[in-house]
């Protein structure tokens, strides 16, 4: 079978439209978390998100263009966009052997509204023609194919949460199984919309904190809900041979991936954590005495934050010592289709700087929650594995196994 590594990423976050911003910001400690201004919330009582800034779609498409995409997909196009320029891959891959497998937990729920707004107020002939290319999930994975001609496979993952790891999990066997060179694998998500934090909030799924700095609490025992977030985050996924014989830099080699499902209820996780152990265990395969970087779910709900521990303790075992974790989703907030996607970059990113950024915000730990969780600050730790965790509603878990390239 086939080696298969990293050779290229993007991103757009609430934390910087950039892997280079994000990242900076990520180590300093900085969480994108603030007011909603994406419409008025005073009706809500969830009032904080963590939005995307100043993202301008004209730096990566025509004005035209963008207008025919629900903001799901410009993220999603930008974040393409950025991975691409950063592997050089551009050119230098068969078509018919590059391919895209790029997902969204949701889709244009805001593309959905609009024209559902319309038509109630002037009818049905006032719906854009564009209405149903720019709201389904899978238009992002199929405009970033058509613009890097990705002709191979083109695949649109949706497993809620856990859409970017999947997306990247699926991308990393096909490659290993020789079904393409070449895969782009992420995922996208704008769903902070008046309906969507209606939603989320109305299942209590959302933290009610007026306090952007203690609105996000991963494993704290004062954690209430997370904070929902938006962006998008990209792949290149590539077989070792072709990367290493155009020269392509590697942030890191994709080892495993762990697909399996709770099959215990729609929104909760089950306490018994077995599926998602598994999951955990498949991604992390064979492993020695090596340090190892664990990237949470780590949502900050009541649930998610117990069960997650007890999932890591039951893969790793005696290994667990040798073991750091973080959430990140502190800082950017839970990104949802996109937040696999964006955490296996950060996951990279640690193994090949030496840095693990912190969870931010944890200064009163839940005794049920008793890992080390790199608090408040980021740490350096020579991690050798890392491990990208992601579970979804409806049960799904995913989880993404990295190692560090040596030089060879």
């Amino acid at each position: 079978m086939n080696r298969v590594v990293i050779t290229g990423v993007g991103a757009v976050t609430p934390v910087g439209n950039s892997v280079q911003s994000m990242w900076e910001s990520l180590l300093a400690g900085r969480h994108g978390i603030g007011p909603i201004t994406k419409f008025d919330c005073t009706d809500y009582k969830a009032k904080l998100a963590a939005e995307v800034k100043d993202f301008n779609p004209l730096e990566y498409m025509e004005k035209s263009e963008s207008r025919r995409m629900d903001l799901y997909s410009q993220y999603g196009m930008a974040a393409a966009c950025q991975a691409v320029k950063d592997s050089g891959i551009e050119g230098k891959v068969d078509s018919e052997r590059f391919g895209v497998y790029f997902g969204s937990g949701i889709g244009g729920i805001q593309t959905f509204l609009n024209e559902s707004e319309k038509m109630l107020k002037s009818g049905p002939r006032r719906v854009s023609p564009f209405f149903i290319p720019m709201m389904i999930s899978n238009m992002a994975a199929g405009l970033i194919a058509i613009r890097f001609q990705a002709k191979g496979p083109c695949i649109d993952v949706t497993t809620a949460c856990a859409t970017g790891s999947t997306a990247l999990g699926e991308a990393f066997r096909a490659v290993r199984h020789g079904y393409a060179d070449v895969i782009l694998a992420g995922g996208s998500e704008a769903a902070i919309t008046t309906i969507g934090v209606a939603g989320f909030t109305n299942m209590t799924a959302l933290s009610l904190s007026t306090d952007p700095d203690s609105a996000s609490l991963p494993f704290d025992k004062r954690r209430s809900g997370f904070v929902m977030g938006e962006g998008a985050g990209a792949l290149v996924v590539e077989e070792y041979e072709h990367a290493r014989l155009r020269g392509a830099k590697i942030y890191a080699e994709v080892i495993g991936y762990g697909s399996t499902c709770d099959a215990h209820h729609m929104t909760a996780p089950d306490p018994e954590a077995k599926s998602s152990a598994k999951a955990i265990a498949d991604a992390l395969g064979e492993c020695g005495d090596e340090k190892i970087y664990i990237n949470a779910h780590g949502t900050g709900t009541p649930l998610n934050d117990v069960a997650e521990t007890a999932a890591i303790k039951l893969a790793l075992g005696d290994k667990i010592s040798q073991t750091v974790v973080s959430s990140t989703k502190s800082m950017t907030g839970h990104m949802l289709g996109a937040a696999g996607a964006v955490e296996a970059i950060i996951s990279a990113l640690a193994l090949d700087t030496g840095m693990v950024p912190p969870t931010v915000g944890l200064l009163e730990p839940d005794p049920d929650c008793d890992l080390d969780y790199v608090p408040c600050r980021a740490r350096r730790v020579d991690a050798k594995i890392a491990l990208s965790v992601s579970l979804g509603f409806g049960g799904h878990n995913a989880c993404i196994g990295l190692r560090r390239m040596e030089n060879e």
